[in-house]
């Protein structure tokens, strides 16, 4: 796929070249770093608004990640940052401070992720912004509630999944905590951000004002932990501990295939009966210990190492065939590296090829939501750093005086050095 020229909607794979987005129209501030909210970001920017990165002078540290064909542009910044335009400001200047006031008058959104502290001593705390613009919805992503003692705290995935109970399930099937290997809750409270926000904007319409949203990701993280293994605590009296059997059983895991991994899951009365007969492990039938759902949780164990014994007898794909046949749920196991030649994802077009200005070919991944009058589709390319300054800043009414200078900035050799990555 060729890119279309600078500006101008870049269709993915078979998609309509000018739909009306759902959020076209919305302005997003998004002063965050790293991943959660820029992701939240991406989803916005995903869904027609517009999203004006605001970076330091340094940028955004993501952007520095290797490998990369050049500094600033890393792979995960690629399709992160994709439909946003990137602004240079510099908050601890005055001009820039300015400068960032003309735009909060023209945003819907400003969505930030510094501590209560540091936002209040720039200027930019929730009182005074919204006396500037007092339609503004104003999100804080934040590591935790500024309503209790940790406000103050440095919060990165890691910590929230030990702090939030995620690395102590681990000790369960592996006799210690463990983290699970992608950022989990950056990307919960990301999706929390987009809900809450589009919940303020569709509020706005109906009675016209602003709102103060704030979304901590340990606590978003507990909630959505707490789903299903909140059982036996959620009484008073406790009528056991805190945890959902079934998925803290050692033995449910990805069987061991004749050729590989498969997830095999039986789960309904009929699911069993079927995996019985086609394994010939017909002393289960009629056992009242299996019979029914809220028994066979009660017996998981023996059924789960029964799968066990029997995965290895044959081949992923002959798993697959036989469970798909009859409603099992069953996947063979895709490494990262599998997903591109998955069939399902290619026949849907989920990755495809895009040519980025600087940077030279790259893969898309596609939004995975589809709205049936509204696909989306790349209308800019991940941007530079600081690539759309000027353009926004003149968008915003700055006049040339302000202009000139925040585009005056230090050289390089006279900023602080950026921290490793």
């Amino acid at each position: 796929m060729k890119a279309a020229p600078e500006g101008a909607p870049q269709k993915m794979e078979g998609r309509a070249s000018s739909p009306t987005l759902p959020l076209e129209g919305v302005r997003v501030l998004d002063l965050t770093t790293v991943i959660m909210g820029p992701y939240a970001s991406h989803i916005l920017a995903d869904l027609g608004a517009d999203v004006i990165k605001i970076e330091s002078p340094e940028g955004d540290l993501i952007r520095h990640y290797h490998p990369h064909r050049s500094e600033g542009m890393s792979g995960v910044f690629l399709n992160l940052h994709r439909n946003k335009r990137s602004i240079v400001l510099d908050l601890k200047r005055e001009p820039d401070r300015a400068a960032f006031t003309r735009l909060l008058a023209t945003a819907d959104v400003f969505l930030h992720n510094l501590r209560p502290g540091p936002i209040s001593r720039l200027g930019f705390d929730y009182e005074r912004v919204s006396a500037l613009n007092p339609r503004l919805i104003y999100c804080a992503a934040r590591g935790f509630s500024e309503r209790g003692p940790y406000r103050d705290k440095a919060a990165y995935d890691d910590l929230i999944q030990a702090g939030s109970g995620i690395a102590a399930l681990f000790t369960s099937l592996s006799g210690e905590p463990a983290y699970v290997p992608t950022v989990l809750c950056d990307k919960l409270a990301a999706q929390a951000i987009v809900y809450a926000i589009l919940a303020a904007l569709f509020a706005r319409e109906r009675d016209g004002k602003g709102r103060a949203i704030e979304v901590p990701m340990f606590e978003t993280a507990i909630a959505f932990t707490l789903v299903e293994h909140d059982t036996g605590s959620a009484f008073i009296p406790p009528l056991g501990p805190a945890g959902f059997g079934r998925l803290l059983n050692p033995r449910r895991k990805p069987y061991r295939t004749r050729n590989g991994y498969a997830c095999i899951l039986p789960y309904t009365d009929r699911n069993w009966l079927d995996f019985y007969e086609f394994t010939g492990r017909r002393e289960f039938v009629g056992d009242p210990r299996f019979e029914r759902l809220a028994e066979r949780v009660k017996h998981i164990d023996v059924l789960y190492a029964m799968i066990e014994e029997e995965a290895p007898k044959r081949t992923t794909e002959e798993w697959v065939a036989f469970c798909d046949r009859v409603s099992i749920p069953c996947m063979p196991v895709l490494s990262l590296d599998d997903l591109p030649y998955d069939p399902h994802l290619q026949a849907i077009g989920f990755f495809t090829e895009a040519e980025h200005p600087s940077e030279g070919r790259y893969r898309l991944i596609a939004d995975p939501v589809r709205f049936s009058d509204t696909p989306s589709f790349l209308r800019r390319h991940a941007p530079r750093l600081g690539e759309h300054t000027e353009e926004v800043l003149r968008e915003a009414g700055v006049d040339e005086a302000l202009l000139a200078a925040v585009l005056a900035r230090p050289k390089e050799e006279d900023r602080p050095e950026r921290g490793s990555v």
